[in-house]
This record gives C-alpha cells, sequence and structure tokens, in this order.
C-alpha cells in the first residue's frame, strides 16, 4: 500500500463511527489516542498495512450476559452484565469491574481501549479489559451486594482466568465486592488462583494497592513539576472525587507539602480555604469509606463550605487532580482553571477532561498527565500482586512503594521521550503517553501476524 493510499484521520473516524453508532464515550477514546498515533505512524507502512490501530480500536471480544439476583424483600431483580476484553497482545486482559447505573457498552469500550495503552506504558505484562454492571451498590444490603456479585461472578467465571483475564475493583467495586466475587470463583471452579485483583491480605492481595492510583497521581505531576523546576509544596491544590482515589492523592499531597482545599461527592463539593491536613483528611476518610456518609457532614464539623451538586473547578488553584468520573472537567471549567492560574492538571480519574479541555490546556502551556499515564499507578500495583500471587509471595509495603515510585517515574520519562519536540520546551504528555503505549502493543501484534 502506498502512503497517499493510507486514510486520514477523519476517515478513520468515520468508519469507527459508522460501526459503532451512538458510542460517544468511546469514541472520544479513541479520537484522543488516533488523533496522536496517526502522525507517528504516518511513515511507518507496517502499521498501516497490518492495520494495527484499526485492530486495536476493535475488541477482541465482548461479553454481554443478564444478572438475576433476589433483594432482601424476595422480589427478582435483573440487571445486565458485560466484559470486554479490547486486547491481550502483552499479556492477560487486565481491568477493573464497575458496578454504577451509569454503566453501558460505550464507558465500558472506552475505558478497554484506555486500559490497553495504560497497561502498556507501565512495562508489565499485561493486556486491555473492562467490565461491570448496571448495577448500584449505594443503599443495598450486604446480603444483597453478596447475592448480586455471586450471580454476576457465575456467569463471568467461564471468561477470565490467572492466564486469561484478570479483572479488579473500579467504581462501586470495592473490597467487599471483590471478596464476594473472589469467593464464588473459588466454591466454582475449586482453585485458588490470583484471578482477581485488589484482594484482601488474607487471600492474596497486595500491601498499598488501594492507594497505588491516588499516590501515582502525584507521583506524575511531582515529576513535571520538578523538571519544569517546580515543587508541590505551596501549592493549593483542587481534588474531586472522595474515594480511594482521591483520598490518597490528597494524602500524598499534603505528605509533599501541598495544600488541598476541595473534595467532592455526589452532593456537590466542600472547600475549606485553610486546607485539609492530616487529622481532617482522617476524619473524612473514615465519613466516606467506612460510614459511606456525604461531604456536608464534614464541612459542619470544620466550617468548611459546602457547595451543593457543584463541581469545584471555579476555586483559583495551582494544581488540579480531577478523580470522580469520565467528562467532569467542561471546555468551560477548564477555562476557569486556565485563568485563575492552574499550572498543571493530572487526571486521577480515567478521562476526566473534555477534549476540547484537554486541547485548552495545551494551548496555554498547562502541564497536564493524561488518564493512561497518570493513574496508572493502580493497575501497575495489580499487576505486582498478580506477580505475587504465581509464586506465592508478598513484598513489603517498602519494596512496593519504591517499585511504584520508579514505575511512575519510567512513565513519565517516556513520556517526556515521546511528548517533546525540537525547539520545544513544552511536553505534550498527551502525545508521549498514547505514542508509547501504543508502540509496545504495536509492535506485539505485528510479531504476531493477521491474528
Amino acid at each position: 500500500m502506498a502512503v497517499s493510499d493510507h486514510v486520514n484521520l477523519d476517515q478513520f473516524m468515520a468508519g469507527l463511527k459508522r460501526r459503532n453508532p451512538g458510542e460517544t464515550e468511546f469514541h472520544q477514546a479513541v479520537y484522543e489516542v488516533a488523533s496522536n498515533v496517526f502522525d507517528y505512524i504516518e511513515d511507518k507502512e507496517i502499521y498501516h498495512e497490518m492495520q494495527i490501530l484499526r485492530r486495536i480500536a476493535e475488541p477482541d471480544r465482548i461479553v454481554i450476559f443478564r444478572v438475576c439476583w433476589e433483594d432482601d424483600n424476595g422480589n427478582i431483580r435483573v440487571n445486565r452484565g458485560y466484559r470486554v476484553q479490547n486486547n491481550n497482545a502483552i499479556g492477560p486482559y487486565k481491568g477493573g469491574i464497575r458496578f454504577h447505573p451509569s454503566v453501558n457498552l460505550s464507558i465500558l469500550k472506552f475505558l478497554a481501549f484506555e486500559q490497553t495503552f495504560k497497561n502498556s506504558l507501565t512495562d508489565l505484562p499485561m493486556g486491555g479489559g473492562k467490565g461491570g454492571a448496571d448495577f448500584n451498590p449505594k443503599g443495598k444490603s450486604d446480603n444483597e451486594i453478596m447475592r448480586f456479585c455471586q450471580s454476576f461472578m457465575t456467569e463471568l467465571y467461564r471468561h477470565i482466568g490467572a492466564d486469561i483475564d484478570v479483572p479488579a475493583g473500579d467504581i462501586g467495586v470495592g473490597a467487599r465486592e471483590i471478596g464476594y466475587l473472589f469467593g464464588q470463583y473459588k466454591r466454582l471452579t475449586n482453585r485458588f488462583t490470583g484471578v482477581l485483583t485488589g484482594k484482601g491480605m488474607e487471600f492474596g492481595g497486595s500491601p498499598i494497592r488501594k492507594e497505588a492510583t491516588g499516590y501515582g497521581t502525584v507521583y506524575m505531576m511531582d515529576d513535571m513539576l520538578t523538571r519544569r523546576g517546580h515543587s508541590i509544596e505551596g501549592k493549593t491544590c483542587l481534588i474531586s472525587g472522595a474515594g480511594n482515589v482521591a483520598i490518597y492523592a490528597a494524602e500524598k499531597l499534603i505528605e509533599l507539602g501541598g495544600k488541598v482545599v476541595t473534595m467532592s461527592d455526589s452532593s456537590g463539593y466542600i472547600y475549606d480555604k485553610h486546607g485539609i491536613d492530616a487529622d481532617k483528611l482522617a476524619y473524612l476518610t473514615d465519613l466516606k469509606v467506612n460510614r459511606r456518609g456525604q461531604l456536608s457532614e464534614y464541612a459542619e464539623k470544620t466550617h468548611a463550605k459546602h457547595f451543593s451538586s457543584q463541581r469545584p473547578w471555579n476555586v483559583p488553584c495551582d494544581l488540579a487532580i480531577p478523580c470522580a468520573t469520565q467528562n467532569e472537567v467542561s471546555r468551560a471549567d477548564a477555562q476557569t482553571l486556565i485563568r485563575n492560574g492552574c499550572i498543571a492538571v493530572s487526571e486521577g480519574a480515567n478521562m476526566p477532561v473534555e477534549q476540547d479541555g484537554i486541547k485548552d490546556f495545551v494551548k496555554a502551556r498547562v502541564l497536564f498527565a493524561p488518564s493512561k499515564a497518570a493513574n496508572a499507578g493502580g493497575v501497575a500495583i495489580s499487576g505486582l500482586e498478580m506477580s505475587q500471587n504465581s509464586v506465592r509471595v508478598t513484598w513489603s509495603i517498602d519494596e512496593l512503594q519504591a517499585r511504584l515510585r520508579n514505575i511512575m517515574r519510567d512513565i513519565h520519562d517516556r513520556c517526556v521521550e515521546f511528548g517533546s519536540e525540537p525547539g520545544n520546551d513544552y511536553i505534550d504528555y498527551v502525545k508521549g503517553a498514547n505514542v508509547a503505549g501504543f508502540i509496545k502493543v504495536a509492535n506485539a501484534m505485528v510479531a504476531y501476524g493477521v491474528v
């Protein structure tokens, strides 16, 4: 095929949208990668001949299934379950399970596609996948959640395994749910293997797994600032979300001298102008993780301000770390952050900034770490949990902390390598992450031939 015969980006996206109608989140994720990768592969004929990008954007398989369960009142309930196995060119499929009413095929395909490149960036042998159900665990009893998880795994177990597909937790799936899911897998298969990560320490889990995504997001921020001659110390930081990612991002920011002034949940956000210190964070963690309360209670106890049904992006800051959900930072929010002096953004959630907002950050030379690089710490520790399960060992917290720090530093350095342009000291971390993540997967696929 001559270079002049290659499809361009617009033609590629038109074909993708035609094959996947209405899947807007998936379209957004593919465009964000393809817009960078197309430039990189322009003169690399083998990637065009082998249709590598189109193949990565077509999941290997998608499993959709019915999940029937009984609530505490004896009513039969029905939900829909999914597993998207996107690409296993460099290792078993790896990616979380999400229980949330917003779960649909578009969101899971976007997450599985992103996971493919994120896992590649860690340099660990993991492919990309994602799964979940449109089940809402909020307001459900422990017994209801147990019954749902058992029903979900009764179908899913056929499609996963330590060398096939290794799910983990995600939104709505924490330690409790992982325990129920793993227990049912063990019951059905009579096998004790590392088929899930994020497990409890009593049955094969890894230290610092719950902390890793938040820590890694801050490490990425720290490396970007250090390269620019800045540091986190003394910087005012905005965080959205109040789950594990947000809480442990806040913990690491506080440890490094940052001043965290916001966190958010479904009720709105809190603004603590004095900063959330270690004691306040411990209270907030108990409130959100143990008691599943609302942030308005934190505001009442600490005299912080609570803003109902709003997001925190209008608060002046130096650093922003969105940790809640996809597309939570609109273009208008991005422009507000820029006007208010924000110098760096690190994505703790998956694709939390809209595409036009990312373009505005890059244009304004705001340091911007995309989620596939910035929040890779969680799956990195999951990959290390897989390794520990394989050899029946548990590494120390200090060893895992050091491994996580090194993995995140390596990710940063690879983003710099592929995101740099001659004569320009601004690093396009989006381009760097996309190209670096693509290369490893693409070269493996080329080596396999047409499969």
